[in-house]
């Protein structure tokens, strides 16, 4: 039983997820070989001043501050 953790963000809509979560399990189903019955999704969110990378808040402009045109982990 494929388990796939995505760690992001908050702020995707439920759309976005339901997406997400539909292709990722249909993909994993067909390279895996196993009935998308057997494949779970769990999505964990953060808040921005939960996450740092190189020693600073993403919520305070780190490196890692998602947005258009910036980059996501």
């Amino acid at each position: 039983m494929p388990i796939i953790n995505l760690k992001m963000y908050d702020g995707r809509t439920v759309e976005q997820k339901r997406e997400f979560v539909r292709r990722v399990t249909d993909l994993s189903a067909e390279v895996l070989k196993c009935p998308p019955e057997a494949v779970t999704v769990v999505i964990d969110e953060y808040r921005h001043e939960n996450w740092a990378q190189a020693g600073t808040l993403t919520s305070d402009g780190g490196l890692a501050q998602s947005g258009p045109g910036k980059h996501t982990p």
